[in-house]
């Protein structure tokens, strides 16, 4: 059986073989796609709406190729780490092992910030904390976004908690502590442990928008706000030597990055996350991925080259043998 890490190389190596002639030069478009023109984005792109293959350049920069010294500086959130070792990895031919220098991301919401201050070139991230584009706005910061793929906000606790699916009501509940026992959801008589992220983290920016919408989440104690999800996935799995915890996340990193191992990933709405509920749009709590380079970014730069290249057929391939549901 061939695993994850098996079809991602295979298809870096079909890719390398089309890119070396050519390499991150945007596909030519084709019936799907458009070469209309985009007016530049000052709003963040709505996660909860279907999104179509997104516009491909038509300008082609003949004979490119990415090097260590031209590739642009990458950021983004955690869950895109993956996205961007691929992307490394193929784009230079170089081992992922080997790429790892090239990758300092320092999550979704600062990730934007740094993209603000020129700090990096293009983000691989999810939506971050709404100030974040208010604070563009009022710099007169102008961006080009694009949607690469779709994830979704998901909610674990430990394997051994019975409970198996909560709604968007009981959730909204739990994080006001309107609900504090599981047996009020139909577990044991035990106490709720809620775990929170941290205000910069993209999982809590989506928490509040899908989730929370108009309600404010209860202020947490300082140690339920594990400081990354790595964390907080460990703080599920055994605060308090317990089954009583719950938590939140992206779909991509519990599940296809494998950091929910001793986990329950909980049916929401009565609908399991999966990749076939996230392609459908079945799961109700969806989130984007998106690609961000500053407007400004030429035409023949290898931020806007990359930028553009992400959406083409070749990109959006590499992106799903590394699992990600893409747009196409």
């Amino acid at each position: 059986m061939r695993t994850k890490k098996h079809l991602t190389a295979l298809v870096c190596a079909a890719l390398l073989t089309a890119l070396l002639v050519g390499c991150g030069s945007p596909a030519a478009p084709t019936e799907s796609t458009t070469t209309e023109s985009k007016p530049v984005s000052t709003v963040p792109v709505e996660s909860t709406t279907a999104v179509s293959a997104p516009p491909v350049s038509s300008e082609v920069v003949p004979e490119f190729r990415f090097t260590r010294e031209n590739f642009p500086r990458l950021d983004g959130s955690t869950a895109c780490l993956p996205m961007a070792e691929a992307v490394c990895s193929v784009l230079l031919g170089e081992e992922r092992e080997s790429v790892q220098d090239l990758i300092h991301f320092n999550r979704t919401t600062q990730s934007f910030r740094n993209l603000m201050e020129g700090n990096c070139d293009l983000l691989l991230a999810g939506q971050p904390n709404a100030a974040v584009f208010d604070e563009m706005k009022e710099q007169g910061f102008a961006y080009d976004i694009e949607q690469l793929g779709t994830d979704a906000l998901i909610f674990l606790v430990n394997e051994a908690n019975p409970v198996e699916n909560l709604t968007t009501e009981q959730l909204r509940k739990i994080y006001t502590g309107e609900i504090t026992n599981w047996k009020e959801v139909g577990g044991l008589d035990a106490p709720i442990i809620p775990l929170q992220r941290n205000e910069g983290a993209g999982s809590q920016a989506l928490m509040k928008k899908l989730v929370m919408q108009d309600t404010p989440l209860m202020e947490a104690p300082e140690e339920y706000v594990p400081g990354s999800m790595g964390d907080l996935m460990t703080a599920v799995k055994s605060y308090d030597k317990s089954a009583n915890a719950i938590g939140y996340s992206v779909y991509y990193y519990a599940h296809d990055m494998e950091m929910a191992q001793g986990l329950k990933l909980l049916k929401v709405d009565g609908v399991e996350p999966s990749k076939q509920t996230i392609r459908e749009r079945k799961y109700p709590h969806l989130n984007a991925y998106y690609c961000v380079i500053a407007h400004d970014a030429a035409a023949d730069s290898p931020t806007r080259i990359l930028y553009d290249w992400l959406v083409t057929e070749d990109g959006q391939r590499l992106l799903d043998a590394e699992g990600y549901v893409t747009n196409q």
